[in-house]
């Protein structure tokens, strides 16, 4: 197994803490075990795989919009951390930008956990992202992207993908969905995460049926709008899933050692601020 030999930043990760932060008492999935990832553990990895930085991602899935332990663990991070938060749709401007001075640099829509309906009327909640220069993080599944469509389209704010749009592998590159995808990528700021392989292929490790859609989204994006996460702890996985093996996928989608220093560090860097660290190992 090779792994990618230049310094990476992880752009999504989640920080799991029932112990110090309990769950909501009306979350529908407690997570457990190997899903628990306080903020000294994602160090502890990240240290193991020379990660240098990393995007922590607010769950629905325990804490909702309780931005506390994502707060606490970008604290934790000693500035080598940046945030995604959840928030309510009527979040109120001052709250996004105490969020931001933290640390926050997006907000997350995950339409697979609550719907598009959910998400009907942020046109709002948009518009005060980009007075912020905050940017939203979208995660949908199958063919939701296309419900969101007549709310992105109609907003200049700054987009990011997660885990490939998780395309439908049955539909195969030419599903509506995944196009519309590759369009928002040739026509506007976006960018997305060449992650979550394990949540939309039909294979197990290395996600072979995944590489296609992987390199379409290259195409489309370019590597200067992609970027990788993990999607550590892992939340739901359906299969034991290591973080070393996933990094070990990126060397054979990019074997060209530039191409993997423009998706783990110099895009990454530019995308979550972190384009005045140093690459170079110390």
């Amino acid at each position: 197994m090779t792994l990618p030999a230049c310094p990476k930043i992880d752009c999504h990760i989640h920080a799991i803490d029932p112990v110090r932060f309990p769950y909501s008492d009306d979350t529908p999935y407690r997570p457990s075990g190997q899903e628990i990832a306080p903020a000294a553990q994602l160090i502890r990895v990240f240290d193991a795989f020379d990660v240098r930085h990393a995007l922590v991602v607010a769950t629905n899935t325990g804490y909702g919009s309780d931005s506390r332990i994502l707060l606490d663990t970008l604290k934790q991070g000693g500035g080598r951390l940046r945030g995604v938060a959840v928030v309510e749709s009527d979040v109120d401007i001052d709250e996004l930008a105490r969020l931001k001075a933290a640390g926050v640099i997006g907000v997350a829509f995950n339409v697979p956990f609550h719907g598009a309906d959910y998400y009907r009327n942020s046109a709002p909640l948009l518009e005060k992202l980009i007075s912020l220069g905050l940017f939203l993080q979208i995660q949908v599944e199958q063919d939701q992207l296309l419900d969101l469509l007549p709310l992105i389209e109609k907003s200049d704010v700054r987009l990011v993908i997660d885990h490939c749009g998780r395309p439908s592998v049955a539909q195969g590159l030419k599903g509506k969905a995944f196009q519309a995808l590759l369009a928002i990528g040739r026509e506007r700021d976006a960018h997305v995460k060449l992650s979550g392989y394990y949540k939309f292929s039909q294979q197990p490790h290395p996600y072979e049926d995944a590489w296609p859609f992987i390199a379409a989204l290259v195409e489309a994006f370019t590597l200067d709008r992609c970027v990788w996460g993990s999607d550590y702890p892992f939340l739901r996985a359906s299969e034991r899933l290591d973080y070393g093996p996933l990094l070990a996928v990126l060397t054979a989608l990019f074997p060209d050692a530039d191409d993997q220093e423009r998706l783990l560090w110099r895009t990454p860097a530019r995308l979550l601020g972190f384009e005045g660290a140093t690459d170079q190992s110390t």
